[in-house]
């Protein structure tokens, strides 16, 4: 179980490691081109491996199996606000969000993604969990997916984290370090969704579907803005529908 969802983790710290690598400034197509493309794994990922398996487990209800699904997707979305509003946090464009706080510049970009990566961790938890419990029409294969398409997007959220840190004057070591970090929460997101499923196993249907909506949260709000920001480009729509393209693959011939 645990190397199951340490796997998105590896992804954020191999991402972040980029910064031994490449340019002390990351251009704005590579950048476009990072946000398109996770955002196309989140996307592809909260249908297939979470909504459809939502109501797939809800199948009992007939023609309101869609209940649980938009139920929880709903939570999702709210909860993401939440966060959204109450921690303080910075963007790449220096943008800053939530209340007024005395933290630095390094520490809110840090949480900004850190955000981001918590309900990834809860989407590789609650599906493992759905495995584990048998309620749910998911496979060792189809967590193994999601948590290897979950890492594939954490690779490009690594370096954007991780540069941004180093053009701001920070060490690449302190920068891989930081990068590395806000990939921390995950496993630990995965931990307590897998605790919390296996003592409410009904709920599964709306645990899925309330990840669903925690990584939709995140795309619209975060990655979209992202990938279409500054002088008009394609880049970011082009490498959003190669993430969600392998996302979809790896769901259908591992699940």
């Amino acid at each position: 179980m645990l190397k199951v969802i340490l796997i998105p983790f590896l992804g954020t710290v191999l991402g972040s490691a980029c910064v031994f690598l490449l340019r002390r400034e990351m251009g704005e197509n590579l950048k476009r081109s990072m946000s398109g493309f996770a955002a196309g794994v989140m996307v592809a990922a909260s249908v297939w491996s979470l909504l459809i398996p939502a109501m797939d487990g809800a199948a009992s209800l007939g023609k309101f199996a869609f209940v649980p699904a938009v139920a929880g997707f709903w939570i999702g979305i709210l909860f993401l606000l939440l966060l959204d509003n109450v921690v303080p946090h910075m963007h790449v464009n220096h943008e800053k969000e939530g209340p007024k706080s005395g933290l630095s510049g390094t520490a809110m970009l840090v949480f900004a993604v850190t955000l981001h990566n918590i309900p990834e961790g809860m989407a590789v938890g609650v599906v493992y969990a759905g495995f584990l419990s048998g309620n749910v029409d998911i496979t060792a294969l189809g967590a193994l997916a999601l948590s290897i398409g979950i890492a594939i997007q954490n690779f490009p959220e690594g370096a954007i984290i991780s540069m941004p840190l180093r053009a701001e004057g920070l060490s690449r070591k302190k920068s891989f370090v930081y990068g590395a970090l806000s990939g921390a929460v995950e496993p630990v997101a995965a931990l307590f969704m897998i605790f919390f499923a296996e003592h409410f196993v009904p709920a599964m249907p709306y645990l899925l579907s309330f990840a669903a909506g925690a990584m939709i949260y995140v795309v619209v709000e975060e990655l979209i803005p992202e990938m279409s920001e500054g002088r008009h480009s394609n880049i970011g729509t082009v490498f959003f529908a190669v993430g969600f393209s392998l996302m979809m693959a790896l769901d259908v011939a591992l699940g």
